[in-house]
């Protein structure tokens, strides 16, 4: 056999073996690709069926006037949206009675400004229940007809439209809080609650513990329950951001599997998609307001009164973020 011979075979056996070599590579990956695959499905599935426990429908809700013909799209990524969060004062939702809602919390998400608004409305804020016919304090709400009560009652206190709502028991923000990793904050005044401390102008980590009581302190607070406010909003503000830094799906799973259990809102598994990946740049931008009042008792009851000019003041803010002017 001549030179030339065998080097033909020579190369004909590193062809074969190469294309020996490159079959099971692409045999790997097409495995790896359907593998990959199903876990996603499995994943996703897993994800919309958690949303699904957490869905609760708004039965009696008031269409608001500017939703009348401009209904709120958040698939584009293009409209401003309002959220009402609620803070529940009892501990599960297969409770024997509705509960109040303690802590509220008003939110828009404007997409063309890259910018989130939280406002915190005082629990005792006296105001029309819409539905009831009387004045009570806004928080009695929730007690007396739920989310759509609560929603109708915002809705016609402010005259803008309330999109969607979430409620969530506070003792389960500690679980949510830990879920997302931790959140970072900046207190605005130094004390100590449940063993925790806290300093002034010190950025601080905090699991969910220690947010909780970040967020509970009150009485000495020298601005009282505004002080304990403005708090919570920070504990909110620092869970969005943290969820919204998040890139694993895998991560989310464990979010949404702790809020199945103490959270429940009106946003479906494709809204809360939508606005993740069309509205995560706004929460970069937070903006905190404060419906203000002065106390006062009207029949022996203490109530939050707020005066019409902050009302106002409050409705053209939140009407301009919601593009309503």
């Amino acid at each position: 056999m001549n030179q030339q011979s065998r080097s033909n075979r020579k190369r004909k056996k590193k062809s074969s073996v190469g294309k020996i070599i490159l079959k099971v590579l692409l045999v790997f990956l097409l495995l790896f690709v359907i593998a990959g695959g199903v876990v996603a499905w499995r994943v996703y599935s897993d994800l919309r069926t958690t949303t699904d426990d957490m869905y609760e429908e708004v039965e009696s809700q008031e269409q608001h006037t500017a939703r009348v013909n401009k209904p709120v799209v958040v698939d584009d990524g293009e409209d401003p949206f309002s959220v009402l969060i609620m803070g529940i004062d009892t501990g599960e939702f297969d409770r024997n009675y509705q509960g109040r809602s303690d802590t509220m919390m008003l939110l828009t998400v404007n997409p063309n400004t890259d910018k989130t608004s939280i406002l915190s409305i005082p629990r005792d804020t006296y105001t029309e229940i819409v539905g009831r016919g009387h004045k009570d304090k806004i928080n009695h709400a929730y007690a007396f007809g739920g989310a759509s009560m609560a929603m109708n009652t915002v809705q016609n206190l402010f005259d803008i439209p309330v999109d969607y709502f979430v409620s969530v028991n506070m003792e389960s923000m500690q679980q949510i809080v830990d879920a997302v990793g931790g959140i970072s904050v900046v207190p605005p005044l130094t004390f100590s609650q449940g063993g925790y401390s806290f300093v002034e102008g010190q950025a601080t980590t905090m699991n969910g513990a220690k947010a909780l009581e970040y967020s509970r302190m009150r009485k000495s607070d020298p601005d009282g329950d505004y002080g304990r406010q403005h708090r919570q909003r920070q504990v909110i503000e620092g869970t969005m951001k943290s969820i919204a830094s998040l890139d694993s799906i895998m991560n989310y799973r464990n979010i949404l599997g702790t809020m199945s259990h103490s959270m429940r809102t009106n946003m479906n598994f494709d809204d809360m998609l939508d606005m993740f990946n069309n509205y995560r740049s706004s929460v970069s931008n937070v903006e905190q307001l404060q419906l203000s009042g002065y106390g006062d008792r009207i029949n022996g009851i203490y109530y939050e009164i707020i005066p019409q000019e902050e009302i106002n003041r409050v409705s053209s803010y939140l009407k301009s973020e919601l593009e309503l002017n």
